[in-house]
């Protein structure tokens, strides 16, 4: 490991950054934090072994940039979701809508997610980048409502409420996969729980 990391001035050695933060973070997302080693980052990003070292102390340091740039897209999708367009008298499909594109979403990068919920119970700088990502989703998706005629009316408190249902669901689809679960029936009471949520803004 190199002590002394230089931060990079010019065009080419700036894209030279880039593109390992980028590799090394895809190559985490694909095989797993602890599955992916600085050789096989520098392979993907073509350059040697010595060059990440320049840039970064180690792959953790390429992990926590690579999120900052790139897990939005991944983890938080709806971060980009306030210039939908909805009728309020369809919130249930958008709800239906919104937990298919969660499961799809987190069916593309299983190991990625399975990966990062597992540094938040135990990496500090992890928690708090994802912690901090899902207060701004809920400020998001709570713009979002009131920009579709919804009262501002506790509704962060609402939002957060509704993302961890449906956060819920999505784990339990794609992760915990309970055979004798109803996943149909189980998303329809999570889509009624949240309408009820909001009965006030729907009546």
């Amino acid at each position: 490991m190199v002590d002394n990391i230089r931060e990079p001035r010019q065009q080419r050695a700036i894209e030279k950054k880039e593109k390992i933060i980028k590799a090394g973070f895809n190559l985490i997302c694909k095989n797993g934090y602890y599955n992916t080693n600085t050789a096989e980052i520098a392979k993907e990003a073509g350059v040697s072994t010595g060059i990440v070292y320049q840039y970064f102390k180690d792959k953790y340091d390429i992990l926590t940039l690579g999120l900052e740039k790139y897990g939005n897209h991944i983890f938080f999708p709806m971060l980009k979701s306030n210039n939908i367009k909805f009728d309020k008298k369809d919130f249930d499909t958008v709800l239906k809508d919104m937990i298919k594109n969660y499961i799809n979403n987190h069916k593309i990068s299983n190991v990625a997610h399975e990966e990062i919920m597992s540094m938040v119970h135990s990496d500090k700088r992890v928690a708090e980048y994802y912690y901090k990502r899902e207060l701004e989703m809920t400020t998001s998706i709570k713009e979002l409502l009131i920009n579709n005629g919804f009262k501002d009316n506790n509704l962060y408190e609402k939002v957060h409420i509704m993302i961890g249902l449906i956060d819920n669901i999505c784990h339990e689809v794609i992760y915990h996969k309970h055979n004798d679960m109803d996943y149909k029936l189980m998303t329809d009471l999570v889509i009624d729980n949240i309408m009820n949520l909001f009965k006030n803004d729907l009546a």
